[in-house]
């Protein structure tokens, strides 16, 4: 690539707050779409006549799992995405091509991973979260088919990263939507047995989900194949290169482990919530699917986040750094005000959506309206983690996700949950351990923006 046409490239020269909208938004729609995943499977498991309690508690125990692969696979996007757009600001195609390549290479590395977890470590997993052999039973046979068939997550993942990075983040949400559209037809058709196809519940659910995401996969290459064509595409480029794979997890990691603790947090939650009530376990983690919706946005933008400040500071472009940062923590904030409003507006009809029964719903209520308090300082720390993950300060990036998805939750999850078993009643102060946490990492995040600040741009010419 050319400096003339790295110059005409809309990341180099569309205004910083324009460009952030354009591309933030098509990921913003792309990521909350992929939580309609886990949402409409909830939403049609419930109404499965006489078991859709134990089988919305089943979904919730297989979650953990399905967020790690969507962990890795979008960790490992992230780092391709960011060193592509970089490798793209320097004007250096060939080396992006390589990236793309071995980002293939990667993912197929993965998907064996998560094949052989599905064929042999699901159960051992699900018995650690219940003895309930209903609830184990329907939890297993729905995650051992989502591991199995998981290349289509951990395909679209790449593909959508790499869409992303080419500033074609447009495309990328069509894949999303095409792959969520199959998946809302497929629920009901599969898990009631419509059109005359037998009733096959949670499993039917899982087979929806899977084939939306291949759907998704397919769709993604598609359009990376058609309009991609800064990147090259062959077997050259998918032999793997120590020093690209080295480079694209020195960022990707980070984000990796950001995801991944979302998922142990969850499976440990999981772990202390049921000494409590298993409507606890339910409560939470119908809450976590709706919560989705917003957080993902955030997750979202901060995907605009990172290729835009990565590709200016490829070309050492100080004053569009500045800028990133600027407006990528403002709109980020505005997105998780949003997101608190409507959540403790909409509580109760948000709850009510999955059929719960009293005692569960209102569990879901009051973690809905306790926990959303959080959003605002959730949202200064995912800006903060993007803005990390671009200017290679993937260390800071790794501490704050440590602190707000781990350090600073478990251990105070675990002593509310001793407080409530112990007979102080008020389940709801374990919903207290969310706000507690981002407060604290929200801490951790400015003192650590301060320095990124001082260290990698206040030094850019």
């Amino acid at each position: 690539m050319s400096s003339a046409s790295v110059k005409e490239n809309k990341m180099a020269v569309m205004p910083i707050n324009k460009l952030m909208i354009s591309m933030g938004i098509p990921m913003i729609i792309s990521m909350m779409l992929q939580a309609v995943y886990n949402i409409v499977d909830s939403a049609f498991v419930a109404n499965i006549e006489g078991t859709g309690e134990l089988a919305l508690n089943a979904l919730t125990l297989a979650f953990p799992v399905q967020m790690l692969m969507v962990a890795v696979g979008i960790g490992t996007g992230v780092g391709v995405n960011a060193m592509l757009a970089k490798n793209l600001g320097m004007g250096d195609k060939e080396k992006a091509s390589k990236v793309a390549g071995n980002g293939v290479f990667l993912m197929a590395v993965i998907y064996v991973v998560f094949l052989l977890f599905g064929l042999f470590g699901t159960g051992a997993y699900i018995s650690s979260q219940t003895k309930n052999p209903v609830i184990a039973e329907m939890a297993t046979s729905y995650l051992r088919i989502c591991c199995v068939w998981s290349m289509g997550i951990l395909f679209f993942s790449l593909y959508e990263k790499v869409l992303q990075a080419t500033g074609k983040s447009m495309y990328s949400t069509i894949a999303q939507i095409t792959g969520a559209v199959v998946n809302i037809i497929l629920d009901p058709i599969l898990i009631y047995g419509w059109l005359g196809l037998p009733e096959m519940g949670v499993v039917g659910a899982a087979y929806a989900t899977i084939i939306g995401q291949i759907a998704s996969a397919f769709c993604g290459l598609f359009l990376h194949l058609k309009a991609n064509k800064e990147i090259k595409n062959g077997l050259h480029y998918i032999r793997p290169s120590a020093g690209i794979i080295k480079g694209i997890y020195s960022i990707g990691l980070p984000a990796i482990i950001a995801q991944a603790l979302m998922s142990i947090m969850t499976y440990l939650l999981n772990v202390i919530f049921v000494r409590i009530g298993e409507n606890v376990v339910t409560a939470y983690g119908l809450y976590y699917k709706i919560q989705q919706f917003i957080l993902f946005a955030a997750f979202g933008l901060r995907d605009a986040i990172t290729p835009i400040i990565s590709f200016n500071h490829g070309m050492n472009n100080k004053e569009r750094v500045k800028d990133g940062v600027k407006y990528g923590i403002l709109y980020t904030l505005v997105i998780m005000f949003a997101g608190f409003a409507a959540l403790e507006i909409f509580a109760v009809p948000f709850a009510g959506i999955f059929g719960l029964s009293g005692e569960t719903k209102a569990l879901c209520v009051s973690a809905i309206r306790v926990i959303s308090v959080s959003y605002v300082f959730a949202g200064f720390n995912i800006a903060c983690q993007g803005i990390f993950q671009a200017l290679d300060s993937g260390l800071e990036s790794l501490i704050v996700s440590v602190c707000r998805q781990f350090l600073f939750v478990i251990p105070v999850a675990f002593g509310f949950a001793q407080l409530v078993i112990t007979g102080a009643g008020m389940t709801w102060l374990v919903w207290l351990t969310f706000p507690i946490a981002e407060i604290l990492s929200g801490i951790v995040s400015f003192v650590f923006m301060k320095r990124v600040n001082r260290k990698k741009i206040a030094i850019m010419n």
